[in-house]
Parts: C-alpha cells; sequence; structure tokens
C-alpha cells in the first residue's frame, strides 16, 4: 500500500529542510562566442552588390565565419567537460584552434573581397587567428588521470564517468517536459549525490568496481524511471506518479551517499594499514615513533 510522501522534501512536511550544495550549471560557450555568429549576417548583406566575384566571396568568408563560431562552441564545451573532472582524455578533435583557423580564412577572405591584395589579405588573417587564441586560448593537449594509474585504468573510468554524465544530462532534458519545480530540485539534488560519487572515483580509479554498478546500472534506472515519470505527469499530472518518483528518488539518494561513504572508510582502512606498514620498517631500523 502506498505511503503518504512526508520527508525532508515534501511540501508539506514541518521537518527543516538541510541546505544542499548543488552543482550549477554554466553554458560553457558564454556570449563572447556567440557573439562570433553576428559578423557573418552584415557580411553577406553587404556583398549582395559587390557581383558575382564579390557574393562568392563574401558567402565563403560568412561561411568561414560561422562554421567557426559553431566550432568553437563546441571546443568550449569540451574544454568545461575536460576541467570538470579529474581523469579525462585530451580531446580527440581540437576545436578551438580549428576555429581559429577558420575565422583567420574567414577574415582574411572578407578583406580580399573589399582589398585585392594576398599580402594585405594574410595580414588580416594572421591578425584574426592571433586575436581569436587570445580571447579564447587552445585546447587542452594532454590527457590527465591519477599519476601511477595505468592507462587502461584511465580509459576504463573515463568511459563510465562519460556514460554517467550521459545519463544524468539525459534525465534533465527529461524532468524538464513534467513542468514541476519540486520534481527538478529534488533530482538536482540527487544528480549533485551522484556527481560527488563521480569524483570519487574519478580520484581513486580503485574503487571503480565497487562503484561501476551505481553510475551504470542504478544511473542507466534512474534516467528510464524519469523519462517514464515525464511523460506521465506532462500529460495526466498524477500525483501519486509523483509521490512514488520522489520517493525513488530519495532511495537512490541515500544509496549513493552510503556508497561514497564506504568508499571513503575503505580509504581509511587502506592508510591505516600502510601507516602499520610504516611503522614496522622504522621500528625495525631503531626508529621509534611514540
Amino acid at each position: 500500500m502506498a505511503k503518504r510522501y512526508g520527508g525532508k522534501f515534501s511540501q508539506n512536511s514541518e521537518t527543516p529542510q538541510t541546505p544542499l550544495t548543488r552543482r550549477v550549471e554554466v553554458d560553457p560557450a558564454g556570449a563572447r562566442s556567440n557573439l562570433l555568429f553576428i559578423p557573418a549576417i552584415p557580411l553577406v548583406f553587404m556583398s549582395l552588390n559587390d557581383g558575382a566575384q564579390g557574393l562568392a566571396f563574401g558567402l565563403i568568408a560568412a561561411a568561414f565565419l560561422t562554421g567557426a563560431a559553431l566550432m568553437l562552441r563546441e571546443g568550449l564545451k569540451a574544454e568545461a567537460a575536460y576541467r570538470a573532472r579529474k581523469v579525462a582524455e585530451r580531446p580527440a578533435l581540437p576545436r578551438k584552434m580549428i576555429a581559429s583557423a577558420l575565422t583567420g580564412f574567414g577574415v582574411a577572405l572578407a578583406a580580399y573581397k573589399n582589398d585585392p591584395g594576398i599580402v594585405a589579405a594574410a595580414i588580416y588573417g594572421i591578425a584574426a587567428i592571433g586575436l581569436h587564441v587570445s580571447a579564447f586560448g587552445i585546447d587542452p593537449m594532454s590527457s590527465k588521470g591519477m599519476e601511477g594509474v595505468d592507462s587502461f585504468q584511465k580509459d576504463r573510468v573515463a568511459r563510465v564517468v562519460d556514460e554517467a554524465e550521459k545519463h544524468l544530462t539525459a534525465m534533465s532534458a527529461a524532468i524538464a517536459r513534467a513542468g514541476d519545480r519540486q520534481s527538478t530540485e529534488r533530482l538536482a539534488d540527487f544528480q549533485t549525490t551522484a556527481r560527488t560519487l563521480i569524483r570519487t572515483v574519478e580520484e581513486d580509479p580503485r574503487d571503480l568496481t565497487g562503484a561501476r554498478k551505481y553510475l551504470s546500472v542504478y544511473l542507466l534506472g534512474a534516467r528510464d524511471a524519469t523519462i517514464k515519470f515525464a511523460d506521465i505527469y506532462s500529460n495526466t499530472r498524477d500525483a501519486q506518479a509523483k509521490l512514488d518518483y520522489m520517493a525513488l528518488l530519495d532511495d537512490l539518494d541515500k544509496n549513493f551517499a552510503a556508497r561514497r561513504q564506504k568508499s571513503l572508510l575503505e580509504d581509511k582502512t587502506d592508510l591505516n594499514i600502510e601507516i602499520e606498514v610504516l611503522r614496522e620498517r622504522l621500528s625495525r631500523e631503531g626508529v621509534r615513533l611514540d
């Protein structure tokens, strides 16, 4: 028999809520990169009365500039994901550097259209590349991870983390369809707990075996449950469906938090063992630590 939801996240609960630190999602692209879509628009209109050759140069230059803006957006997103993780492979495609090159080509063609001269166009293009790199930098050029962890282990962690982040992103997209603030906030709390476990695994890949079930199987189930709830609630506003979903998030949150705590306790046990071994070795050398 279903019980009335009356936990600390219930609207009718009198239990004081404990403030939680949520992960604030900020668009890594930002307004600066979005502004780079603008120059291509006036360039096209200014080329309409420049004859066939001028129009062709204008359209090609606008295409380069638009492609550069798109590539930059993806590069900034990839860089933000790289910096947010303890263990990560460098981006396979240097999107930001490609964006700089496309910007240089676009500006050079636009300059050549108005002033046919290779030297002047090249100068404008090189200047545009330099300004672009100064403003946005280049892509991460090396992978990062724990010292002493082999590349195979890093790859395993990176794959599991990528899969987990995809599930969390899909959950955010699904819950938005439900249009319920309380459910959205409760999901955000659970996602914070899940990402805390993800960071714990990244910091110590040895715990991957124990946590993998949580970051793959359980998160996959949570994603499917969120999609199902969003489909039902967006159409019916079924209160019981909401109560069941909130109860599920409560259970998941407790289990993920418990898994992380277990990881921390196991780390402490490993540290105590290492300390005892060190004590014994120093004692054999005649060094007393009392």
